[in-house]
This record gives C-alpha cells, sequence and structure tokens, in this order.
C-alpha cells in the first residue's frame, strides 16, 4: 500500500526498497533530499505523512474536540467503511450543488426576465464572433510575422548577401577554395576527402542561397490584410476579458449560458425535474448515511472494548468508557455525532471525554487509542514526543509496557525525561545542545549499553549519580529487557 501510494507521488525508492529523507541547513537555506534526489518541503511533509505518525506531547488536546472521535471511530472501521465515505461524500457534494440550483432558480418573473435578456446578449455576442479553437494562436504568429516584416526583410537579405556567389560573399569565396584544391588533387590522394566536404558545404550553401531567395520573394506586406488580423485579435481578446481565458473557455460558457436560458424560458419544467432530482440525491444521501452509522454502531461496540481494556493497562483501574451516538444535520461525514464518554472515578456518572480528563490522563488515554489503532494502521513508524507528560511511578511503567507493546509490529521512537520509558528501549540515543564558536549545534549520538545505564541513572538522580543509584539502572534495564520476552 505505501509503495503503491509513493510510486503515484514519484517518490524514488532505492534498489534495498529504502527511503532515506535528508535535510540540510546551510547559510540560513534549507536543502529537502529524498534518496538523494532534491525534493521541496512539501513533499518531504506528503511522504511523512504516509510512513511516519508522529504524536507530540499537545496531541492528546485533540480528544477535546468530538470530531475527533468520529475520525478515530472511522478508521477502526477501515475497509468495511471507506467505500461508504466515498459515496456519501459524492453524493453530498452533489447535493449541494443540486440544493444551491434550486435556490438560485427561485426568482420572480421580473427578474428570471432581466437574466433572459441578459443572457441572450452574451450568448449572441459569441455566436456572431464565430469563434475557432486554435486561431487566436495562428493570428497571433501572423501578426508578429507582419509587424516585423522589415526586420524580418532586412535580416533575410544582408544573409544573403554574405552568403552570395558574387560580391565577395562565403559563395563566392568557398568557389576559389574548390578551384585551388582542384588544381593540385592529382598530386595527393588524402586531399579527396576534403574536397568532397568542401563540395558538400558549396551544395548546401547553394541550397540555401536559392531557397532563401524564394523566401524573400514570397514575403509580401498587405496592409488590409494586417488590419483585419489585428481587428480579428482585438475583438477575441475583448470577448476574453469578458468571457474566458481561452476560446475553449469562452466556447464553455456560452454553453452554460444557453442551458440557464433554456431553463429560465421554460422555468416550470425545469423547476421540475431539477427538485425530482434533488429529492433523489437526498433519498440516496440518507440511505447510504444510514449504512454508514450502522457500521460505525457496529464497530464501536469494538472499540469499546479494546480502548477500555487498554485504559485498564494503562492504570486507569476504575474507570468506564463509552461511545455514544446522537443525531446531527447531514455533513460530507454523515449523520452521526459521536461523542467518547468517560468515567474516571467510581460513582461517577459517564461525561463527554474533554470534560472529565485533565492533561497527564488525556495523554495516557491518546496512548491507548494509539495502542488499539495500532494493530490496524499500515504506517509502520510511530513516534511519540513526551507522550508521558504529567504521570510517573507505576504509571509511567505501565506507559512503558504499553509502547513495548506497539514496538513489537511497529518501529517506536519516543523522546522522553522518564527513565521507565527509557529503559524499555531497545536502542538509546543522547540528543545534546551545546554551544561552539558562539553557535548553538545539536548533535545526536547512539549510547553505549554503559552509556545507557549512566544516563538512566542521570535521569534518576539528578547531578549527584551514586553507586546505588547506578545499581537501580542495571535493575531497572534489566527488569525492561525481561518484560519484553513476554
Amino acid at each position: 500500500m505505501q509503495r503503491k501510494q509513493l510510486a503515484g507521488m514519484e517518490i524514488p525508492i532505492d534498489e534495498e526498497g529504502q527511503v532515506i529523507i535528508s535535510r540540510r541547513l546551510l547559510n540560513g537555506r534549507s536543502i529537502s533530499k529524498i534518496n538523494g534526489e532534491t525534493v521541496p518541503v512539501s513533499k518531504v511533509k506528503q511522504i511523512a505523512e504516509i510512513l511516519i505518525d508522529i504524536h507530540g506531547q499537545h496531541e492528546h488536546q485533540s480528544l477535546l474536540y468530538k470530531k475527533n472521535h468520529l475520525l478515530i471511530l472511522d478508521e477502526f472501521a477501515g475497509n468495511k467503511i471507506i467505500p461508504y465515505l466515498q459515496i456519501h461524500k459524492k453524493n453530498y457534494k452533489n447535493f449541494l450543488e443540486l440544493k444551491k440550483s434550486l435556490g438560485e432558480m427561485e426568482t420572480d418573473e421580473a427578474s428570471r426576465k432581466k437574466e433572459a435578456d441578459f443572457l441572450e446578449f452574451e450568448i449572441k455576442e459569441i455566436e456572431e464572433a464565430n469563434l475557432i479553437i486554435g486561431e487566436d494562436e495562428e493570428l497571433e504568429k501572423q501578426y508578429r510575422k507582419m509587424s516585423n516584416g522589415k526586420r524580418i526583410i532586412g535580416a533575410a537579405a544582408d544573409s544573403f548577401g554574405q552568403t552570395a556567389y558574387e560580391q565577395n560573399g562565403a559563395g563566392e569565396q568557398i568557389g576559389r577554395a574548390i578551384r585551388n584544391l582542384s588544381g593540385v588533387l592529382q598530386y595527393d590522394e588524402g586531399l579527396e576527402a576534403l574536397f568532397g566536404q568542401l563540395s558538400d558545404i558549396d551544395y548546401l550553401l547553394n541550397d540555401f542561397n536559392r531557397e532563401l531567395s524564394d523566401y524573400m520573394e514570397s514575403l509580401a506586406f498587405d496592409e488590409a490584410e494586417f488590419y483585419q488580423i489585428e481587428e480579428r485579435l482585438d475583438l477575441i481578446n475583448r470577448l476574453k476579458a469578458k468571457y474566458g481565458t481561452t476560446i475553449e473557455e469562452i466556447l464553455v460558457y456560452k454553453k452554460e449560458k444557453e442551458e440557464r436560458l433554456l431553463a429560465l424560458n421554460d422555468y416550470d419544467t425545469y423547476i421540475e425535474k431539477l427538485h425530482q432530482k434533488y429529492m433523489a440525491c437526498e433519498a440516496e444521501l440518507l440511505k447510504n448515511a444510514e449504512v454508514i452509522t450502522n457500521i460505525r454502531k457496529e464497530y464501536a461496540l469494538d472499540l469499546e472494548k479494546q480502548i477500555k481494556a487498554a485504559l485498564l493497562d494503562l492504570n486507569f483501574l476504575n474507570m468506564e468508557f463509552k461511545i455514544t451516538f446522537a443525531a446531527a444535520q447531514m455533513t460530507e461525514y454523515g449523520l452521526d455525532d459521536i461523542t467518547f464518554m468517560i468515567s474516571t472515578n467510581p460513582g461517577e456518572a459517564l461525561r463527554p471525554l474533554g470534560d472529565v480528563a485533565s492533561g497527564g490522563e488525556l495523554s495516557r488515554i491518546m496512548l491507548a487509542i494509539k495502542t488499539v489503532m495500532a494493530d490496524k494502521d499500515a504506517i509502520e513508524t510511530l513516534i511519540f514526543d513526551e507522550i508521558d507528560v504529567g504521570i510517573s511511578g507505576r504509571t509511567a511503567q505501565k506507559v512503558s509496557e504499553k509502547l513495548a507493546l506497539i514496538a513489537r509490529n511497529h518501529q517506536v521512537i519516543c523522546i522522553t525525561h522518564l527513565a521507565q520509558i527509557a529503559s524499555m528501549a531497545d536502542s538509546h540515543y543522547m540528543i545534546e545542545k551545546k554551544v561552539e564558536n558562539s553557535l548553538a549545534v545539536t548533535t545526536i549520538r547512539a549510547l553505549s549499553e554503559k552509556e545507557s545505564i549512566e544516563e538512566l541513572a542521570r535521569i534518576l538522580g539528578g547531578a549527584r549519580i551514586t553507586e546505588a543509584v547506578l545499581r537501580n539502572a542495571q535493575e531497572m534495564k534489566e527488569l525492561a529487557a525481561c518484560t519484553k520476552k513476554y
């Protein structure tokens, strides 16, 4: 699937199936490359959306908006709902266009008469021009040629004189050269090839002079013809200014206005047909929207169950979670108003997610959703930028275990300041910012096993790292390794 998408975007893929994205900053300019080929930043953004799912430290705030709950459910339903959503969006667009057309036709008799008269004027003006597709380009060529006739004749005459066979022209000079060589050919056979080349040049120049002479004789300036061309171009350009930038667009405009005039002249019949189309489109829209709702309700039960299980794994011990449905006005997404409802304490009623959860809880809820969606997600690389914000202790350990679970089938890159999460990583990198020669320089390097333990100890113990803290870091790494085995 990803290869197909990349091929459609003309993204180069190397022989090993790798896509290497690089960015270089040089003198304030940014140069982006994909597998060695320079590309615009917009293309890097496009490919990143296909290959990488980035979850920033504030992304959990998106859960506060109910429209995102609908998008999450639709993503969970996947291929089952996609065809119906595509049909619905197409029908909804058609429905809006028909509704707009009906609104435009609801005018009084006087307004229709005024509009019809104006349409007749526009249509007549275009018809009388008798436009032919492509004639403007041909006329412009002729106009350029005729308006520059004197320059063309002068240049051609000079060229003819410079290549002529008289008055010391190139042709006369070549003729002398031929006569000179022909007089010594008998003394050296090696000259025959050169003599042949010179003779060929003489033939070509002779042909050129004859054709140039014919061209010059064909040049004639007809003032009446020039005036007609100029007048015709002025007419076409006036029509372009009013009805379209090309003759094709002008003719399309004329056709649209003819259809509109026909509708105005047969108003009652047109309105009836338009209304029938509108009703049929609305019925089809409602029918397909009902199918979409039923699919969503079917998958909502499974999504509820999986999110709840994932939340329990993240230390939400007395929690209830439910996806509720309410009727909404028709939109491009259907008729459903979907809300994630949650209760995080015993005895509390279910309430909308955005009204209940704190920042730290939202972060964990988002991780739970990511965990559930990871099994259905074709994107192989997930980046979590400080998703551990607002959590610590046992909860942080649960988060690290969940990230390790996702990493079994995906590449997970996590930026963190928590030792519990860092210890679970298969590879550990240190990102540092230093000042060198009055410039801020950011570096990244892979840590060895020993360096990884020391960094965990620094996170755990702060500025002063004792032997006890180092042993604690070592034990944390060993426990993490055991956890990942199961």
